[in-house]
């Protein structure tokens, strides 16, 4: 899980913890950011846009960070009527922790955007995230459409 600087000191995370990989499509995103006042967290999956917004957060509603976070992600993929492994067997013990480079710091800039726009205006208006046909650039699958990022 590749952390912003602001979600790793929430968690108490330090830097001889941190792991040193390549950025993947499989990578996860978790960013702290605020909206309305409320100190939010945004997870979102890098190679799908798939994400997860969870206002009000709290470290004790994160900690310990595995079972949580992998919570989290699964109901959102039951929300959306997707499978559990859509996105790849997800193992709470496994969850190792990352800095954004600059380079995904940017791209993670990006993703936040992205999906802060999609998720914000659901928040508020309580509506389901997808309606009638979904959006293209999708990949289809046989139970159900995943959102992903085009390629431009």
């Amino acid at each position: 899980m590749r952390c912003t600087a602001k979600m790793l000191a929430l968690l108490g995370v330090r830097s001889k913890e941190l792991v040193t990989v390549e950025p993947g499509d499989d990578d996860w995103y978790a960013n702290l950011i605020w909206l309305d006042r409320r100190k939010c967290l945004l997870l979102v999956h890098a190679g799908t846009l798939f994400s997860v917004f969870v206002p009000d957060a709290r470290k004790s509603g994160l900690v310990p960070v595995g079972p949580s976070v992998v919570a989290l992600i699964h109901r959102e993929l039951e929300t959306e009527s997707l499978p559990l492994d859509r996105l790849g067997i997800l193992n709470s013990s496994a969850i190792a922790f990352a800095k954004t480079d600059s380079l995904a710091a940017c791209d993670a800039r990006e993703l936040n955007r992205q999906a802060i726009s999609q998720r914000s205006s659901v928040w508020r208006s309580g509506q389901p995230r997808f309606q009638g046909k979904r959006a293209a650039g999708s990949l289809a699958g046989d139970d159900g459409v995943l959102w992903h990022r085009r390629s431009e």
